[in-house]
């Protein structure tokens, strides 16, 4: 399967392949990851950045493709909807069907709230599903959550909001059980202790796994529980909001939803809302390619911005330093960390090994981009990219642990001719993880009365980066945060009475007087691709 030039390269890899397992590379020092980052992380290109004209965050830097749709035009007009008939009356709608709109719901459920969950395509659907490497808690004897605490701050950069760092790492021990009593198949030993690994920029080994589709059985399991609460559980898939209601007193009281199929309109009342819509990999920023789902276009973001949301850290974005460089048909496809923290090294061209394998994600990312950068990189036909030595795994830990820890990495590569236990496999960033979003306290509220974020969408949790694992923590601790808040401020609430785009229509003046021309709408839905008989 591979070219000629690949074929070279990997066999100087394998040459070295004893020799680089035995090497330990060095970590970085704070002043050389700092400078790495300057250099080469994509967050750090001026070019691909503007500054907002207005909303919230108006003077804020934001990424070209994201400013772009954060001020782009409603898909609706305010006037020619009737806000007088309800197609729906709920307690808690739910927007978004992963992971964290799942455990919202389900903790929504439990606190006796009538629940309304709607997805723009199936339950389940999510970036959650896709999420391979494992989920972080420290429940073991020589870890603690401050430990945990430590690790999640520090590779957050220090700009994680603490009272939510707080809250995520207390909280973990805790939702492995909750999970483990769901039904979700954890990696354990055969006397049922949690077999748990390293992760980047872990101190301890607290990384709890399902093989290597972690997220998957864990979405498996949400989604489960979802649909066998029918009774008091509505979901409605295939159906997007696209704008966001409010009442008299300025208070999120209910959804805009739009039918992916018939494009019909309708309207949801709900005395609170829960916007839990995920990431944005599918905007591909920068042209990156991403190991996102197909639904992952920001729509949360811009629901809760024109409704006057505070966004934070928006211009923050998560490449991961092991997407799938060749073959192109799954070209961005995520390879886990958990392939180097089973030891797995990353080479250059000359079969060397050139960064420390479990550095924190951003600067391992920034470290593959400078090896390419500096003439390193082996060409794939769409770029460059560097080995990630596989069969290192299986040399340090013996026969069998591929198959055994990793099956559908194995898998994958098998269908295109690539045994990762005999050859290494080629690797470029990716675009992975939203590290900003609507800024919340640590009962996922937002600065709007009744609007509660939870996942992806939300920002301050992970600072600006996130480490492995703590992306499926983060979306089932604040999922069931915000599902029992959201329940709780539900019944303090009455069903409200009068419904107002009033907040679309100023949005709309304040675009008209800031000069912004571009006629593109928003939310975006579902990304920009194009085929052969034209965009789909």
């Amino acid at each position: 399967m591979y070219t000629g030039i690949m074929k070279e390269s990997a066999e100087k890899v394998a040459a070295k392949r004893k020799e680089n397992a035995a090497f330990e590379p060095r970590r970085m020092s704070a002043e050389e990851k700092d400078a790495v980052l300057r250099e080469y992380h994509p967050d750090h290109i001026t070019e691909q950045f503007t500054e907002l004209t207005i909303g919230p965050n108006k003077g804020e830097k934001a990424p070209l493709e994201l400013a772009e749709i954060l001020q782009g035009m409603p898909r609706i007009e305010p006037e020619k909807i009737d806000l007088t008939k309800a197609d729906y009356e709920t307690d808690v709608l739910i927007i978004g069907g992963g992971g964290a709109g799942t455990a919202a719901a389900i903790e929504a459920d439990n606190a006796g709230a009538k629940v309304l969950l709607v997805t723009k395509l199936r339950v389940g659907d999510a970036n959650t599903m896709m999420a391979e490497g494992g989920i972080q808690a420290a429940d073991k004897a020589n870890d603690s959550p401050e430990r945990h605490f430590l690790d999640a701050f520090g590779g957050g950069h220090f700009d994680a909001k603490k009272e939510l760092v707080y809250e995520l790492v207390t909280r973990a021990p805790e939702t492995i059980q909750w999970l483990n009593t769901l039904g979700v198949e954890f990696d354990k030993e055969k006397d049922g202790t949690m077999i748990t690994t390293h992760g980047g920029g872990t101190s301890r080994k607290r990384m709890h796994a399902c093989k290597d589709y972690s997220g998957a059985e864990i979405m498996r399991t949400l989604r489960d529980e979802v649909l066998n609460r029918a009774e008091r559980i509505t979901v409605v898939d295939f159906t997007s909001a696209v704008e966001l209601l409010k009442d008299e007193k300025g208070n999120c009281a209910g959804a805009v939803l739009m039918n992916m199929e018939t494009k019909e309109l309708l309207v949801a009342k709900a005395k609170a809302v829960i916007i839990a819509t995920g990431g944005a990999g599918r905007m591909h920023y920068q042209g990156f390619p991403t190991s996102n789902h197909y639904g992952a276009t920001a729509d949360g973001l811009v629901l809760a911005y024109r409704a006057g949301a505070k966004l934070l850290y928006q211009y923050s974005l998560q490449y991961h330093p092991t997407g799938v460089a060749y073959p192109q048909q799954v070209f961005g496809a995520l390879v886990t960390e958990k392939v180097r923290s089973l030891g797995a090294k990353v080479c250059n061209i000359d079969g060397d090994a050139f960064i420390h394998p479990l550095e924190t994600r951003d600067v391992e990312a920034a470290g593959i981009i400078r090896e390419v950068k500096k003439g390193k990189g082996i060409p794939t036909g769409m770029g460059e990219g560097v080995w990630l030595d596989t069969p290192m795994i299986e040399l340090k830990n013996g026969e069998g642990t591929i198959e055994k820890r990793i099956p559908a990495m194995l898998r994958m590569f098998e269908k295109y001719d690539i045994d990762i236990r005999r050859d290494p496999i080629l690797v470029y960033p990716t675009l992975h993880y939203q590290n900003g979003g609507v800024e919340i306290d640590r009962e996922c509220k937002t600065n709007i009365g009744n609007l509660f974020v939870a996942g992806e969408a939300s920002g301050g949790i992970h600072g600006t980066n996130r480490l492995m694992g703590n992306s499926l923590l983060d979306v089932v601790v604040f999922g069931r945060i915000a599902g029992t808040a959201g329940a709780r401020e539900a019944q303090k609430n009455a069903m409200p009475q009068k419904l107002s785009l009033e907040h679309v229509k100023d949005f709309e003046k304040e675009r008209a007087a800031a000069g912004i021309k571009t006629q593109t709408r928003s939310p975006r839905l579902l990304p920009h691709y194009t085929h052969r008989d034209g965009e789909l």
